[in-house]
C-alpha cells in the first residue's frame, strides 16, 4: 500500500481546504478573492501533477452492491479502443445470453477480443461442478491476455463473484496479476471483492446502492440499462 509523505499529505489537505473554502463561501467572495483562491488551487494542483509518475499499469477494482461496475469498466474499454490499444474482455458469469455490448464492440475486430465464458447466475445453472469448470476455463483465458504484452487493457468482468463463490482462489488471481507487463491495466469487477485484492489494487471504487428500480419498484431489467 502506498505510504504518503508529509509533503504529499499537506498538499492534499491544502487542496481539500481550498475547495471547501470556495464551495462554502463563493457567494461572499469578491472577484479578486475568488481569483486568488483559484490561482492558489491551480499552483497546488500543478505541483502535484509535476511530481506524479508519468505512467503505470494499474490494477483496478470496481466493487460494491450498487449498479454500474461493469458499465464503468466498459467506459475504460471504449477509451482504450479510442487510443488504438488492444483490449481483451473475459466475462466470468455472463455468457448464457448474448450481451449487447459484444455486438457494439464487434466494430473493433482488430483491437478487441471478447469472451463471454459463463453460463449465467448460479441460481440459473444449478450445477456447481460445471460452474467451477467454466470459471477455471475463463481464468485460463484471462491469464493468456494478462501475460500477452500486445494487450494494453484486460477486463475480467464479474471475477469478484467467482472469487466470492469459491470458484477461484484469491491467491491464484493475485499470482496471475503479478505476471502482467508493467504497463498493462487490468480491471476486475463484481461485488464482494476480497480484502487481499483490494489491498493489491491501485484504484478501487465501491458502488453504493441507494435506490434500485427492481428492489424498490419491481421493475424488470431493461434493454439498454441492464443488458
Amino acid at each position: 500500500m502506498k505510504n504518503d509523505t508529509p509533503e504529499e499529505l499537506n498538499s492534499d489537505q491544502e487542496l481539500s481546504r481550498l475547495i471547501d473554502e470556495v464551495m462554502s463561501s463563493s457567494s461572499s467572495l469578491n472577484d479578486e478573492q475568488y481569483r486568488q483562491k483559484m490561482q492558489r488551487r491551480k499552483e497546488v494542483q500543478d505541483q502535484r501533477i509535476a511530481k506524479a509518475i508519468p505512467e503505470k499499469g494499474l490494477i483496478i477494482v470496481n466493487t460494491g452492491h450498487g449498479k454500474g461496475k461493469t458499465t464503468a469498466a466498459l467506459g475504460m474499454v471504449m477509451r482504450s479502443l479510442g487510443h488504438g490499444y488492444k483490449v481483451a474482455i473475459v466475462q466470468f458469469i455472463k455468457g448464457a445470453w448474448e450481451p449487447s455490448e459484444k455486438r457494439v464492440f464487434s466494430h473493433w475486430p482488430d483491437q478487441l477480443e471478447f469472451h463471454a465464458m459463463g453460463e449465467g447466475f448460479t441460481w440459473e445453472t444449478q450445477d456447481r461442478d460445471r460452474d467451477l469448470d467454466k470459471a477455471s476455463a475463463a481464468w485460463d483465458k484471462s491469464l493468456e491476455f494478462i501475460r500477452n504484452p500486445d494487450f494494453k487493457l484486460v477486463l475480467l468482468d464479474e471475477i469478484n463473484i467467482a472469487l466470492k463463490l469459491g470458484y477461484l482462489e484469491v491467491e491464484q488471481v493475485l499470482a496471475g496479476l503479478a505476471q502482467k507487463p508493467p504497463d498493462k491495466h487490468v480491471i476486475l469487477t463484481g461485488r464482494g471483492a476480497p480484502p487481499a485484492l483490494i489491498e493489491k489494487a491501485d484504484l478501487v471504487t465501491e458502488m453504493t446502492l441507494i435506490k434500485h428500480p427492481f428492489r424498490d419498484q419491481g421493475i424488470k431489467a431493461q434493454a439498454g440499462i441492464e443488458y
